[in-house]
């Protein structure tokens, strides 16, 4: 088959319009599946870690496939070089925006993600403050901090009696999305009884 006689600017304008479009869609709908290639943050994380980051992801196909189709039309619209070089340009250009990409990836953004451990979300034993009055057997809202970001989560008394507003809580345990907690002064107070030392610890603990 001649490729002079293809339709070399619908074919570069389809590679750019294609590239253009899941760009927007990945960026607005958080993630998409090209062939083979899962096109999402989470999916390029896990090829990021330690001596395994790839090349070939989402980010680097859609780059690829921008520059390549952009410069491809441009060079072949201005009549300047045949169709030859102006293909073997137009690769160049893509595999320089794809590689551009993930240098980006690899070396700016990646470094700075980490992946949680189940220790870092452990909600048992936080100790935090109650953003409003809990009634009787009734379900109210705890605010504390954890791994330098604000958290909230939904509590019940652990004897159920009724905690004010504002009242410093320690959380007991945690079942089915609801913690149980109980004042932080009686916590405190039983555990001065056992020695001062483990009552510091998980007020550290807690409030880390």
């Amino acid at each position: 088959m001649n490729a002079s006689l293809w339709d070399w600017n619908a074919i570069y304008l389809t590679c750019f319009g294609v590239g253009l479009v899941l760009s927007f869609v990945a960026f607005f709908a958080g993630g998409l599946h090209v062939g083979h290639f899962h096109f999402s943050g989470h999916a390029l994380k896990a090829h990021m870690k330690a001596g395994s980051a790839s090349p070939f992801n989402g980010f680097t196909l859609v780059a690829f496939l921008c520059w390549f189709g952009g410069a491809g039309y441009l060079l072949h619209r201005g009549n300047v070089f045949g169709l030859g070089l102006v293909l073997l340009f137009s690769s160049l250009s893509g595999i320089a925006g794809a590689s551009l990409v993930f240098w980006f990836l690899a070396f700016v953004l990646m470094p700075g993600e980490r992946t949680l451990e189940a220790a870092d979300t452990e909600i048992v034993g936080v100790i935090g403050t109650l953003s409003c009055a809990m009634p009787k057997h009734g379900v109210g809202e705890l605010l504390y901090s954890q791994n330098g970001a604000r958290r909230s989560a939904s509590v019940r008394s652990d004897d159920g009696e009724a905690i004010e507003r504002g009242a410093e809580v320690v959380v007991m345990r945690y079942m089915r999305g609801i913690a149980y907690v109980k004042r932080w002064d009686e916590f405190e107070h039983g555990l001065l009884a056992d020695g001062p030392d483990h009552a510091e610890d998980l007020e550290r603990e807690g409030k880390g």
